[in-house]
């Protein structure tokens, strides 16, 4: 895959990564306007830095902007007059609609929008894909590269707004709850780095029972709740002290705060 990502921050500088490890590349270029930063890049075959998103854009067919959003209009308006039917245009950045895109590049451009987030870094990113009408012809493509990176789901674009919290917003509430666990091992007698491991490897044991087994959380707590027994206490009491309806009404607040922003944006 001939691939140019424009805008090589954090994110841009993860999915570089992703890509370059997993061999996914025939040619990469990476745009920045500082390139110091990334000039370690350099150093890998068939990798290209520059400061000239044109030239990015010129040599490649696949188009991921990972850029900020305030620059996003103007380097679509600069690309625009390079973009051809060969290329697909994967944008990133959160808020930013497909028909914002589409008036400033053309209905007729292959347009996938994606959601990733930061465990993009280690492969691990649940991304969120959606298109235009034409995009969904090469939605694929924008699949297999994310892939590589983790995994995906097709959806709606109307629930990108609600996936940014499930999925963006959620590393951080997860990483919340692991730093809860973490303070009740230490609490429990555990110094602060065994209470670490032990939090956060039995949350990715959690998670990799449901991938695995793709059955319902609730079956894998029942495997380890006995009646009258200390688990079943426990997770009592924390639904007593709100543990769902708290996660539940934060995550809908953090929804509700997304909305707000969109609509004072508009």
């Amino acid at each position: 895959m001939k691939i140019a990502i424009l805008g090589t921050g954090n994110l841009g500088e993860s999915i570089a990564k992703g890509l370059i490890t997993t061999d996914a590349i025939t040619s990469l270029y990476l745009t920045k306007r500082d390139l110091s930063s990334i000039s370690e890049y350099g150093d890998y075959k068939n990798v290209e830095l520059t400061t000239s998103n044109l030239l990015a854009v010129e040599n490649s067919d696949i188009i991921i902007l990972a850029v900020q959003p305030v620059h996003l209009e103007k380097i679509l308006n600069e690309i625009s007059p390079a973009l051809n039917d060969k290329h697909i245009l994967i944008s990133t950045i959160t808020g930013f609609s497909i028909d914002k895109i589409e008036a400033l590049v053309g209905q007729d451009k292959f347009i996938v929008r994606a959601m990733p987030n930061t465990a993009i870094a280690v492969n691990k990113s649940m991304t969120c894909l959606c298109a235009n009408e034409k995009g969904l012809e090469r939605i694929k493509v924008a699949q297999a590269i994310f892939n590589r990176l983790g995994t995906t789901i097709i959806i709606k674009e109307r629930l990108m707004q609600s996936a940014t919290v499930v999925c963006a917003s959620g590393i951080a509430f997860w990483m919340r709850l692991i730093r809860a666990s973490t303070q009740a091992a230490i609490q429990l007698g555990f110094d602060a780095d065994e209470a670490k491991q032990l939090a956060m490897h039995t949350a990715e044991g959690a998670a990799n029972l449901l991938v695995t087994t793709q059955n319902h959380p609730e079956e894998e707590i029942d495997k380890v709740t006995t009646p009258m027994g200390c688990t079943i206490e426990g997770l009592n009491e924390m639904e007593h002290q709100g543990l769902s309806s708290s996660l539940i009404q934060g995550m809908i607040a953090s929804y509700n705060k997304i909305s707000k922003i969109k609509t004072e944006q508009i």
